[in-house]
């Protein structure tokens, strides 16, 4: 993997981690937790499959989990100096 693609993996982590954190920390905690034992889904993993971060947010929260994913996306918008536009709605096109 090349220094920008490590960058931006470390990036997207921590944007997702403050997307979580609007269900506290104790939230955060638990839906890692259920993503690692229903999806074999570990955090360092999201990077490279979204679509099962995305699937299992959609399971845990219903209509619920676009806030931790509009969240995350205004997140990495801010941390990669990007303006973001609110028809930027899905996680997983990134």
């Amino acid at each position: 993997m090349s220094e920008s693609q490590n960058f931006f993996k470390q990036i997207l982590l921590e944007a997702v981690d403050e997307g979580l954190l609007t269900r506290g920390e104790s939230g955060r905690k638990a839906v890692y937790f259920h993503l690692q034992n229903l999806y074999a889904l570990k955090r360092e993993d999201i990077a490279n499959k979204p679509e099962v971060f995305v699937e299992g947010l959609r399971k845990i929260f219903g209509v619920g989990a676009t806030v931790i994913e509009k969240a995350t996306m205004k997140s990495l918008c801010q941390k990669l100096g990007i303006e973001y536009e609110e028809k930027i709605v899905t996680f997983w096109h990134i």
